[in-house]
């Protein structure tokens, strides 16, 4: 194991410490670090970009040229001598998590929204985003007023006109990407897309945002450094903000899970999608041809079409009915025979085709 001595002699730096060395000895050239302008440099740094640890600012000491750099526990140190950070216990990493990355880009997609983006009128809007999981390429970020599946599917098909159909998509288990958990299971029309497109759905867990960490992490990222504090004039103003610092994101800021590269480095969008992506027309009240839908009464004799209420009458609860929907009237059948027709008061799209199966509890299992 090399001495002190011997690794001054060598010229090897300290670069926290002092500028001179301790030793004495005659004959040994004493090494004079230029400790003052990284330590300028690093500090400089921090102030600018607060949001920056350790190994972005040795990407970036390295990046103006500071030969050979500072170790991550130098700077770490440094930073608490200057103020710029406060010391804290570190966090033991679960022995459980198990990370894992795809092998190549468009193998999958992890998909989220995300709130807490704000108007300066007090409106919040939600942020329809993507990453892709091998280069950590975001591929969507849109700003949506309401998120739901209408306007999520939108942002969704329009990553897919530019960018083409990953293999697989991974969400968590909210509404708007599945129904799988819901009261009534379903498919849903982020489903429907998916499907079309030959795009395989994966779902997490149940509470288990660790499954798609690294759309959450990008979200953490996304509020630190451009967010945080922030508020906008309007959604085109919040979206313009976030098309250019995703663009910044995707070309130009290193990432730490893929060795301080850039994103774009690792993706490889493919040069056509593989099928034509579906297009989400805006809703458009019924105006031609009927259309037949069936449903469920009530205990109390009650159908909904269209958030619309109609009787059909108590002595058919639990049977199920035909409703005809047609621009002016609503037409119910039960067996083939016409028992009421009523005026429609609702132009609103019908998103319910079927009727719902009835409920069944579940049955215990018993002891003997």
């Amino acid at each position: 194991m090399p001495t002190i001595q011997a690794s001054l002699a060598r010229g090897m730096p300290c670069w926290v410490g002092r500028s001179e060395p301790s030793s004495r000895m005659p004959g040994v050239r004493r090494y004079k670090p230029r400790v003052p302008r990284a330590k300028a440099r690093l500090c400089e740094l921090r102030r600018r970009h607060p949001q920056w640890g350790q190994r972005r600012l040795a990407h970036e000491l390295v990046r103006d040229g500071v030969d050979p750099p500072p170790g991550l526990t130098s700077i770490y140190r440094a930073l608490i001598r200057n103020g710029l950070i406060q010391p804290k216990a570190r966090r033991r990493r679960k022995a459980d998590y198990r990370r894992w990355e795809r092998a190549r880009p468009m193998e999958l997609w992890q998909l989220d929204v995300m709130g807490g983006i704000w108007l300066v009128d007090g409106r919040e809007l939600k942020a329809v985003t993507g990453i892709d999981d091998h280069s950590r390429f975001c591929v969507a970020a849109g700003l949506v007023e309401r998120a739901n599946a209408r306007s999520v599917c939108r942002v969704f098909t329009q990553a897919l006109a530019r960018y083409g159909s990953p293999e697989e998509v991974l969400t968590d288990n909210g509404k708007v990407f599945s129904g799988r958990l819901g009261p009534h299971p379903g498919e849903v029309l982020f489903d429907r897309i998916c499907r079309e497109q030959g795009i395989t759905r994966r779902c997490t867990g149940v509470r288990c945002p660790t499954t798609t960490g690294k759309i959450e992490r990008f979200h953490k990222t996304l509020r630190a450094e451009l967010l945080t504090g922030r508020r906008f004039d309007s959604l085109h103003h919040a979206q313009q903000v976030m098309d250019a610092w995703v663009d910044d994101y995707n070309t130009q800021r290193p990432h730490q899970a893929i060795a301080m590269a850039v994103p774009a480095r690792r993706f490889q969008p493919p040069t056509a999608a593989a099928a034509p992506v579906p297009t989400i027309q805006p809703r458009q009240p019924l105006t031609v041809g009927p259309t037949e839908v069936t449903r469920r009464v009530s205990a109390s004799g009650l159908i909904g079409v269209c958030y619309q209420q109609v009787s059909a009458g108590r002595h058919l609860a639990g049977q199920i009915v035909t409703v005809r929907l047609h621009p002016t009237v609503l037409q119910v059948f039960v067996a083939g025979q016409l028992i009421r027709t009523v005026p429609r008061r609702s132009t609103k799209e019908v998103v319910q085709l079927r009727a719902h199966q009835p409920h069944k509890p579940k049955q215990r299992p018993t002891t003997t």
